[in-house]
């Protein structure tokens, strides 16, 4: 994600709590720092998990999200980049002996004889309804790459002059994102809400992802963190709303957001 928003600790021990593996979480499109995840996965011998459900299509140093780490996994949602009509992923490796076991889990745990099932899977199969829609809408997908950038090139010259108020998205060298979100930081919580309500009245639609830390959820509440356990994230939450982002926004749709931006921070 944002390295000016979610910087990465040296070291992941900690509350007598050992590691066994990361997760890159490549949060509204830009990929995680995997640089520095794979240092520390090296030096504390841990397994990477790189997930791109939001980066799919987008790129770290010439490589492709979904191919960074030891896995890497996507979503098909409607809502991401490359999305069917309903649910669907993908995982990706280049270990053979990996993938023969997640193909195995993939269909109930099967064996190579099809009625024995060596562990408890899943019936995790992508549907062919679903499968011919994502063949359809891949022919497409490098333009509409391209189309989101364009929109977020937009956005970014058009809410430049509203810096420190709003903070928009980092640039971050040799590194694409796929923009499945174009999410602002507010000045503060109260300006995030004026923000929103102007966007509201001018008829554009914001969202806040997310409103609620991880570590902060309630299923989480055994673990025993408390809100101040990760301030980074914690201030984030307070700040942040997405605007709307598709590769077919319209230059005065982006003018018209830039526009209520503006008058709600004056």
């Amino acid at each position: 994600g944002d390295p000016a928003i979610h910087p990465i600790p040296t070291s992941l021990h900690g509350n007598g709590v050992t590691p066994r593996g990361i997760i890159g979480v490549d949060i509204f499109g830009l990929p995680a720092d995997y640089d520095r995840i794979q240092d520390i996965a090296d030096r504390e011998n841990m397994f990477v998990v790189g997930d791109a459900a939001q980066s799919f299509g987008g790129e770290w140093k010439g490589r492709k999200a979904g191919s960074l780490g030891n896995v890497g996994c996507t979503s098909f949602f409607p809502a991401k980049p490359l999305g069917c009509f309903g649910d669907g992923g993908a995982v990706f490796t280049d270990d053979t002996e990996l993938a023969g076991i997640m193909e195995s889990i993939r269909v109930h745990g099967k064996g190579t004889d099809k009625y024995d099932n060596v562990r408890v899977g899943l019936n995790a199969r992508l549907d062919t309804l679903q499968a011919a829609v994502l063949l359809s809408k891949l022919a497409i997908f490098p333009k509409e790459l391209d189309l989101r950038d364009e929109v977020a090139d937009r956005y970014d010259e058009l809410l430049a002059p509203l810096a420190p108020k709003i903070t928009t998205p980092a640039r971050v060298a040799a590194t694409r994102s796929a923009w499945a979100q174009y999410s602002l930081l507010a000045e503060s919580g109260d300006m995030r809400a004026a923000c929103q309500a102007a966007l509201k009245d001018a008829g554009a639609p914001t969202a806040i992802y997310y409103p609620k830390p991880l570590h902060l959820q309630t299923a989480f509440k055994y673990l025993g963190y408390e809100p101040g356990h990760m301030e980074v994230s914690e201030d984030a939450a307070t700040r942040i709303f997405s605007l709307p982002m598709h590769p077919y926004l319209k230059a005065e749709q982006a003018e018209m957001v830039a526009k209520a931006l503006a008058q709600a921070v004056a």
